[in-house]
């Protein structure tokens, strides 16, 4: 341990100070710093305070009117928010699902006035008075429409996370007069992605619902 005591500069009259040693510097300055922090002289970073003269704005937000598997609803909601996010969140519709949110996997699809889209993409403030058609409005009561029935008799799902999707965009593509072989069919749901890989099952369900098998 040094011995060596802080620096005191001695000066006669006329004569300049003789400057620190570097060890001597370090030690006094290491001394001074320390002594600060002890009694509370070194200050951390001021606290962020709210600035409350800013008031926080609401996000900008619209009434749209559309009806959902036959029955109208009006809601209010955030001009960002998608179709898929108005089904789950607003009105309780967790059948189809946010998989990719990008548009690529078709997870979410369902029918806007009879045509397919992926719900994660359509803004819901434009669909005032749409008619939107979603896996929960496909069945009538406890009948199940034809394709659900053929998905299930063809086993045409395992983990089941794209089915409602699948199921969706089999209909449409029925509607929209696209399945009139195995290959126009595997053409015009390809956007529809499983990851299970049942595809050959998918195309067997939508030849059924057809009445091709």
């Amino acid at each position: 341990m040094s011995t060596e005591r802080p620096f005191q500069a001695v000066t006669t009259p006329g004569e300049s100070p003789t400057p620190p040693s570097r060890r001597t510097f370090i030690a006094t300055t290491t001394a001074a710093g320390g002594a600060a922090m002890a009694g509370g002289l070194v200050a951390g970073p001021p606290a962020l305070a709210a600035d409350e003269s800013v008031a926080t704005e609401a996000p900008p937000g619209s009434r749209v009117s559309l009806t959902v598997n036959g029955v109208r609803r009006t809601v209010t909601i955030d001009n960002r928010t998608s179709l898929l996010d108005l089904l789950r969140e607003h009105l309780d519709l967790t059948g189809s699902k946010k998989g990719c949110n990008a548009g690529a996997c078709g997870a979410c699809t369902v029918l806007v006035d009879g045509r397919r889209v992926n719900s994660c993409l359509t803004l819901a403030v434009r669909l005032e008075g749409a008619e939107v058609t979603t896996i929960e409005g496909l069945a009538k009561g406890d009948r199940l429409h034809p394709l659900q029935q053929a998905f299930i008799d063809q086993d045409a799902f395992q983990c089941g996370f794209c089915t409602s999707g699948q199921i969706v965009s089999g209909v449409g593509c029925i509607q929209e007069g696209h399945a009139g072989s195995t290959e126009e069919i595997r053409e015009w749901m390809s956007g529809n992605l499983c990851r299970c890989g049942c595809y050959v099952k998918i195309e067997r369900a939508v030849e059924q619902a057809v009445g091709r098998k």
